[in-house]
């Protein structure tokens, strides 16, 4: 073994741990090394890598094996806390603090040195849960999913808030106004700022002390972004969210705040009334619960995933799929099979072919939802789908429902109908035979990378917010 391939420190420890066991000085042990006490200084404190050659004299005046010499593991337990605490010390996380580096002396209690290391310890573990690694946002996205469907996507105490706040604001029939979400804000001690220059990583920053949400402009077009924007920051508020510890405490805490603003923006009561006449008529349509209360198809079509299986009596699903057919959001309790990977996530997944969430692209009228029945392994599902883009490429949103609660639902006499046999590969993702033999080996595709794949999210007080941007946006603010 080569001294590249030991860490220099642990050999540093392990020549100083056999020098004093023989008891011999650095000078005694450097002159039978032929070398000054002052170059074997170095090398026990890790600041020199020493040579083979010289390694091997070492061992050689120490009488023990150059094997025993090189080992990686300390030589007592002293010694380990000792390379852990040196290497605490040289981490970024301690170097942006500004504090000087404790020198470890021989007369140094041990004590001493494992609170110092325990300090570093639980530096690290707190940096570490304001930052979460792809593997880890995933798990808690499922882990979320998979509590909101046991509680059917419905939350009660956010519900009654939500309606106790909007009666509260003056509101009584249509979409809730501009003015409503103002008086909100105000009732609690807060005006609504809109300005241009808000971080590039927020959505919009609350000063606590001066009583400021700040928003986007207001002239940005459509109305219903802004309105729920400012009910988001409103929710933290309300809920009296603390700062996250996790980042699973941090999407719960999204969670909320996004459920509080389509709760505000489609109130219960209000919404119930609605869907249930639809549901009576037989004519219940997204686009038409949408319409009736000014927001996007997307916030339609989540807000009716909340109230149709505790107030509607009916099961669903609702997906959000990209244009290369990957999934980025997905709910349902209605046994609609959802690509999984190993890990049960489904963000990132591929949906199969066959379902309208991927066939509506090929739709010639987008204008309008697409409808269609599935058959699939868990039974056939009937689905309404809206297609839309934005700069970052197409998406889709569908809704549905197993065959036999399709009859509540307008669009169910559409004799569109396909046939999935997904996780079956042969289903649309196994080549065909005979195309696949020709271009077997033949195809040298250039993947296009992922890269937040690869990247863990940003860290800091928020995921993902740059706090330096943050107080500079309200120090310059807090002067007007």
């Amino acid at each position: 073994m080569t001294p590249q391939a030991s860490d220099l420190m642990t050999l540093g420890h392990r020549i100083r741990h056999f020098r004093t066991e023989r008891g011999l000085t650095l000078d005694q042990l450097g002159s039978q090394s032929g070398l000054a006490g002052s170059q074997l200084s170095l090398i026990e404190n890790g600041r020199r890598e020493p040579k083979l050659s010289l390694l091997q004299d070492l061992a050689a005046a120490l009488g023990v094996e150059l094997a025993e010499l090189l080992s990686r593991e300390a030589p007592n337990k002293r010694a380990a806390l000792e390379i852990e605490l040196a290497r605490a010390q040289k981490n970024p996380l301690y170097g942006a603090l500004g504090l000087p580096i404790v020198k470890v002396t021989k007369g140094m209690p041990l004590p001493a040195i494992e609170s110092l290391l325990g300090l570093h310890r639980e530096l690290s573990r707190r940096a570490s849960e304001a930052i979460a690694t792809p593997e880890e946002a995933r798990r808690a996205n499922t882990e979320l999913r998979e509590r909101m469907r046991d509680e059917g996507n419905y939350l009660p105490s956010i519900e009654q808030l939500a309606e106790d706040r909007v009666r509260a604001s003056g509101h009584t029939v249509g979409a809730l106004t501009h003015r409503e979400v103002s008086v909100m804000a105000e009732q609690l001690g807060f005006s609504l700022i809109y300005v241009n220059d808000l971080p590039n990583s927020t959505r919009s920053v609350t000063d606590l002390v001066n009583g400021r949400i700040y928003l986007p402009p207001a002239s940005i077009p459509g109305g219903h972004g802004l309105r729920s924007m400012a009910l988001q920051a409103i929710g933290h508020r309300l809920l009296q969210h603390e700062r996250p510890s996790s980042y699973a405490e941090f999407l719960w805490q999204r969670l909320e705040i996004n459920y509080f603003a389509a709760a505000a923006l489609m109130p219960r009561d209000a919404s119930l009334a609605f869907l249930s006449n639809a549901k009576r008529e037989r004519e219940l349509s997204v686009e038409d619960f949408r319409d009736a209360f000014g927001v996007t198809h997307e916030a339609a079509a989540l807000r009716l995933t909340n109230l149709a299986t505790s107030h509607l009596d009916m099961t669903l699903h609702f997906l959000r799929v990209n244009g290369d057919g990957a999934l980025q959001k997905g709910y349902e309790n209605d046994g609609l099979p959802l690509p999984v990977d190993v890990t049960g996530s489904i963000e990132g997944q591929y949906v199969c072919k066959q379902w309208s969430a991927r066939s509506a692209f090929t739709h010639t009228n987008r204008t309008t939802e697409f409808y269609q029945y599935t058959d699939t392994p868990a039974g056939t599902f009937w689905s309404a789908t809206q297609t839309g883009a934005t700069p970052a490429g197409e998406f889709s949103i569908s809704v549905g429902v197993p065959f036999a609660q399709a009859k509540w639902f307008r669009g169910r006499e559409t004799t569109q109908r396909s046939v999935s046999t997904c996780p079956d590969e042969s289903c649309c993702r196994r080549p065909d035979g005979a195309m696949a033999s020709r271009w077997a080996g033949r195809a040298w595709p250039s993947a296009r990378l992922h890269a937040h794949v690869l990247s863990p999210l940003p860290s800091g007080t928020f995921p993902g917010v740059d706090d330096t941007e943050v107080y500079e946006f309200l120090e310059a603010h807090a002067q007007e």
